[in-house]
């Protein structure tokens, strides 16, 4: 039975030490239960570099407040190998937060294998952002739900200083990447909290693509403007409920085929009625790799004017990209959702035969 050992209640420091000692006094191979009423990954991290130890844990509920967590001493890490921390049973809104705690309290050439179910690139940009250029990053494997990243300080350095939740400097992202690196942090900061951009200059498709996704629930804040240079403050407000909720109930008419374009998008044929939803695709729950030859069989099978909503966990804009290079002028793509975590895009074939604009998406605009 594995020993429990209980860091609620106590402050940070004295938990630290509290879960050094367990883990000093446990034999190779005993299971600790931890419980927390915060994340400790990072102080399991530290301990990795601090003693040389492999040291694996897992979260048994990864959405409860109270943290409970079991951990494994593996043995001695062998020479000169980095510890491994596995976030692929955090949750996405917590992820963030822990990998740059983590990154804050190395020092110079130290660093740890980050494993993840996807690709982390936005945390590579979100560090360099706050950090500058100290940040080593070396993918060790690309495997489907299983990517593996060396991340290491390189040398000194401090954060930026701002009071901002995250802070971006998109001049340093390539240009496909930025709408899609910014979506996806957005949606993982509380309501409340605000996100700082530096673009080359004001990013004004950005601005009506947030309007089109979220309505009223952000306040937009340009703070600073000059060649070159321009900084704006997004600010999550208390109307992001009310949004959600808009969402779902155009959520919930897309899944008849019956709701109006969500957002930005379009198809062949646009103009003439939209193919119909005969069923649903939900690939939030494949590995990464699979999604695209599971949503491609499912085009295959359709006949003209039939379609289905896909609902995927992060914007597919990527999907969009390759079905405009191969399918037919009879392709059609409509946002039927953008919330965080949850996109529905109507993809279908029209009538055969049927005339109007080429496909366009008007979201994917560079700064």
């Amino acid at each position: 039975m594995a020993t429990e050992i209980d860091l609620r209640d106590r402050p940070d420091e004295e938990g630290r030490e509290r879960l050094r000692d367990a883990l000093d006094a446990a034999e190779t191979g005993e299971e600790l239960r931890i419980v927390a009423d915060r994340d400790v990954d990072v102080d399991l991290i530290r301990y990795q570099i601090d003693r040389g130890r492999d040291i694996e844990w897992e979260y048994e509920q990864p959405d409860a407040e109270t943290r409970e967590v079991g951990v494994v001493d593996r043995g001695e890490l062998d020479g000169g190998a980095l510890g491994t921390a596995d976030v692929r049973d955090l949750l996405p809104q917590r992820r963030h937060e822990v990998l740059l705690a983590a990154f804050d309290r190395l020092e110079p050439d130290e660093g740890f294998v980050l494993v993840n179910d996807h690709d982390p690139k936005p945390l590579y940009y979100e560090l360099q952002s706050t950090y500058g250029d100290v940040v080593g990053w070396e993918y060790a494997s690309r495997e489907s739900s299983e990517w593996r990243v060396e991340i290491r300080k390189t040398d000194e350095s401090t954060a930026a200083d701002s009071d901002a939740f995250t802070r971006y400097d998109v001049r340093e992202i390539p240009k496909p990447d930025r709408h899609e690196t910014i979506h996806h942090r957005y949606g993982m900061i509380p309501d409340g909290e605000t996100m700082e951009i530096v673009a080359p200059h004001e990013p004004r498709p950005l601005h009506g693509e947030f309007r089109e996704r979220y309505g009223d629930a952000f306040r937009w804040e340009v703070v600073e403007k000059e060649p070159g240079r321009c900084r704006v403050r997004i600010t999550k407000t208390d109307g992001s409920a009310a949004a959600s909720d808009e969402a779902e109930h155009e959520s919930a008419a897309a899944d008849d085929g019956t709701a109006a374009s969500g957002g930005s998008g379009g198809g062949a044929g646009a103009g003439s009625e939209p193919p119909e939803a005969t069923r649903k695709l939900d690939v939030r729950d494949l590995p990464p790799a699979q999604r695209h030859e599971e949503i491609f069989d499912a085009y295959a099978s359709l006949g003209d004017g039939d379609g289905f909503v896909l609902v995927n966990d992060h914007d597919p804009k990527p999907l969009y990209h390759q079905f405009e290079a191969e399918a037919g002028p009879e392709f059609h793509w409509e946002y039927r959702k953008q919330e965080p975590g949850e996109f529905r895009v109507l993809i279908g074939k029209s009538e055969a035969g049927a005339e109007g604009s080429p496909v366009s998406e008007e979201t994917s605009a560079p700064f």
